[in-house]
């Protein structure tokens, strides 16, 4: 493809640096700016992947004209504010996820996209999975019938941010974060099974978190511990469907645990994927190679590259090569089944989208 969409990345921390070594390999992108506060640093990953411009201050970057589309790779809490900002300086944005720390900041980015007619994308990576792709086209297809029931699971044995061993304290600390593994990690597999289920609308969200397990007691005061290192979760959808959460940093358990979308016909197991239905009255297991189907898929579909991972879907979209997955949605779903979830652990009771609105306080940092 000739056309080379300009990209400016604000934040090259751990996520951004990663988004630019992305952005760094795709053809159809112009890396042309990054702002940080850490110029040092900043001026290590320019020069590293030979982006002309740096700068200090991420209003010089969305001051510049000739940039189309920016990544926003920041803290939780600063999401809101950048993205909103960069929207209304006339850029497409491509945000990390999760949303925003908070479901009525995630709200303010979703509204402001629309009103100026910019489009906002957020970062879900395991959207272009080969499993869910795969399990999107047996959906599609017809091969579950109607989906009535999933369930988003996701776990570590001991994998807690900067209590041991990786990342920095900002994970752990809702004044930063907002909140721990269910926004860390949570977010991309209830956005997973949303997406595999249509993105019903949200009717009632129950659930509790947890942190429990023992950690070092001087990196708990060093970092500021102060987010669940576990959530789980149950949510009511239009239409009857139900979706169960599992969420954690850190558990005593190991096992083939999967995340799984059950039909009135079939049913998936995400990982590996494997389809589960009754042929001739016998119970049938079936699993599929996704290599050869990944290739072929590749070989006769000029566009399905486009499906290859969040920025390479994100830049297509915005080249019309494809329509877009609404990630944006499925984002803001997200955000308030993960704000339900608080509230509810908070509460002791069901909620529903308008409790949680009605209690929703933004943690967006003032810029």
């Amino acid at each position: 493809m000739s056309e080379r969409t300009r990209v400016g990345v604000i934040g090259v921390g751990q996520i951004g640096k990663r988004h630019v070594a992305q952005y760094a390999e795709m053809p159809n992108v112009e890396l042309v700016a990054i702002a940080d506060l850490d110029q040092t640093e900043a001026q290590r990953v320019a020069a590293q992947y030979h982006i002309p411009v740096v700068h200090h201050d991420f209003r010089q970057l969305l001051a510049d004209p000739t940039i189309t589309a920016v990544d926003v790779c920041l803290h939780n809490n600063f999401h809101a504010p950048v993205t909103i900002a960069a929207l209304e300086a006339g850029k497409h944005v491509f945000c990390e996820k999760p949303m925003a720390g908070t479901y009525i900041d995630a709200l303010a980015m979703h509204e402001a996209a629309r009103r100026t007619g910019q489009r906002l994308g957020i970062q879900l990576a395991t959207l272009f999975a080969n499993e869910t792709k795969a399990a999107r086209r047996l959906i599609d297809e017809g091969a579950l019938g109607d989906p009535y029931h999933a369930r988003a699971v996701a776990f570590r044995r001991r994998g807690r941010p900067f209590v041991d061993g990786y990342g920095t304290s900002n994970f752990v600390r809702r004044a930063t974060a907002s909140g721990g593994a269910l926004i860390d990690l949570g977010v991309y597999f209830i956005g997973q099974a949303l997406y595999l289920l249509g993105n019903p609308a949200v009717m009632t969200v129950s659930g509790t978190t947890h942190q429990r397990i023992a950690m070092d007691e001087a990196r708990r005061e060093r970092g500021g511990y102060d987010v669940e290192e576990m959530a789980l979760g149950y949510v009511r959808l239009a239409g009857g469907i139900t979706l169960d959460i599992e969420v954690s940093w850190a558990q005593h358990y190991s096992a083939d645990e999967s995340s799984k979308v059950l039909g009135t016909r079939g049913g998936i197991k995400l990982n590996p994927l494997t389809y589960f239905a009754s042929v001739g009255d016998m119970d049938m297991d079936g699993t599929f190679n996704l290599n050869s189907a990944e290739f072929r898929l590749h070989a006769n579909d000029a566009s399905y590259a486009a499906y290859d991972g969040p920025q390479q879907h994100w830049i297509a979209g915005l080249q019309g090569v494809v329509a877009g997955i609404d990630t944006a949605g499925l984002a803001l779903a997200t955000a308030l089944i993960s704000e339900g979830i608080y509230l509810s652990s908070r509460l002791g009771r069901e909620v529903t989208p308008d409790d949680i609105l009605s209690q929703s306080t933004s943690t967006a940092f003032t810029l």
